[in-house]
């Protein structure tokens, strides 16, 4: 029987956090404090737990989970990056992190040196770099920097070298962190195919962690559910994003925003989102709703800057499984809002809203075109009930007919 490629036992890793006791002190004071015994209280926080898991050679395993739930720790202890405070890892193969952009990479070395340099931190021959250097130079876009020192380069020009350099110099073993997203939305399609060739084509271990439902279900066989540093949950990737998906709608279905699953500045913050039918001009706030019905978001902002603000806000909708279906935005319908200081309320409404039965998750995003105020996911969940919208007695079926409803009339012509 083959042996697992990385045997994860019961892994803890202990952080100590300090709590600082008293007003605020000046900079005087705080001299003198060095010299006198501390009255700061210390706490030891697990961000991981007992996590125990195997992975085969050549499984692609997805870690999700909340905001806090110790995906990143996890994989910073498996790549050597901090040790566990408990437990130990076996690792049977080569080991490659894209945990964060620069990661790995010497600031003052030019990329083409950097990719030498990583090659041979992976243990690789000079021969076998060079053989690699022109797809890796290729992949990435930055030929025509290649020669400049990476502290040059832009956070994208980073990543996409960084990922090329993962890819390509062929580790048994790939781990890569939620830092794809900081690339467009073409290089991180073009990296999605480079990882499902690379595990799927070439039998390479693949451990992702993404907020990307559909990355992790299109990509991974099996997923990881973290909660507060424990394994929830672990099985099939649909199966487990399903049930993440479900848990968050504890958080979401009242429409409360909560501070967890969101970031930005925060200048412009989203406190309430819900969802209505408008009838005989009265709105109805509802949780489910029919297939084809006339629907609207109300959002709810709370702007903290002391003046007048124009805001682009997105609403963006997944399906159960993770995939985004659709996004509406003022930003593209050239409709910017100015908010005033303190709390607004807008709405954007849906004149047919065409989606099928099922449960739909909503993600927020707002901003002034040059920063992001605040990103919520998980924001809010409802239901598309089903319905008889031709009224035939017929009834459409989301795993028959696709995500979408749309109104059609059919005639014989000659």
């Amino acid at each position: 029987m083959m042996k697992p490629i990385l045997e994860i036992q019961n892994i803890g890793k202990r952080f100590t956090i300090g709590h600082e006791q008293g007003p605020y002190l000046s900079f005087r004071d705080k001299i003198t404090d060095l010299f006198k015994a501390s009255k700061s209280k210390k706490e030891n926080f697990w961000a991981l737990d007992d996590v125990s898991f195997d992975v085969q050679p050549g499984e692609a395993v997805g870690i999700i989970g909340r905001n806090g739930a110790g995906k990143s720790t996890l994989l910073k202890v498996l790549s050597k990056i901090t040790p566990p405070t408990r437990g130990r890892i076996i690792s049977r193969g080569r080991m490659a992190s894209l945990l964060e952009v620069g990661t790995g990479f010497h600031q003052e070395l030019t990329g083409r040196e950097n990719i030498f340099l990583n090659g041979s931190i992976l243990g690789m021959r000079k021969k076998e770099i060079v053989s690699k250097f022109d797809e890796i130079v290729d992949f990435s876009g930055v030929e025509q920097f290649l020669d400049t020192p990476l502290k040059h380069y832009s956070s994208g020009m980073q990543l996409r070298l960084a990922f090329a350099v993962a890819a390509f110099l062929e580790p048994e073993i790939l781990i890569i962190d939620e830092v794809l997203a900081v690339g467009d939305a073409e290089f991180q399609k073009k990296c999605m195919g480079k990882m499902n060739e690379v595990n799927k084509a070439e039998g390479r271990t693949i451990l992702l962690v993404s907020h990307d439902m559909a990355a992790i279900t299109n990509i991974c066989s099996r997923a990881i559910l973290l909660e507060k540093g424990n394994i929830k949950m672990q099985g099939s990737a649909s199966d487990v994003v399903q049930q993440y998906l479900l848990q968050a709608s504890k958080y979401t279905s009242s429409g409360i925003i909560s501070a967890e699953n969101a970031s930005g500045t925060k200048a412009v913050k989203f406190t309430e989102i819900k969802l209505f039918q408008s009838e005989n001009a009265e709105k109805r706030y509802v949780n489910s709703i029919a297939t084809s019905g006339n629907v609207g978001f109300e959002v709810t902002l709370e702007n903290d800057l002391p003046h007048h603000v124009k805001t682009y806000i997105a609403i963006t909708v997944f399906d159960n499984r993770g995939n985004k279906l659709f996004t509406l935005d003022n930003l593209y319908t050239n409709q910017p809002l100015t908010l005033h200081t303190g709390r607004q309320t807008v709405v954007c409404v849906l004149q047919d809203l065409p989606l099928l039965p099922s449960h739909y998750f909503v993600n927020l995003w707002c901003s002034d075109g040059y920063e992001t105020f605040h990103t919520v996911e998980n924001a809010f969940k409802f239901e598309v009930e089903k319905s008889d919208v031709f009224q035939t007695g017929k009834i459409h079926n989301i795993n028959q007919h696709g995500f979408f409803f749309v109104r059609n009339e059919w005639s014989a012509v000659n």
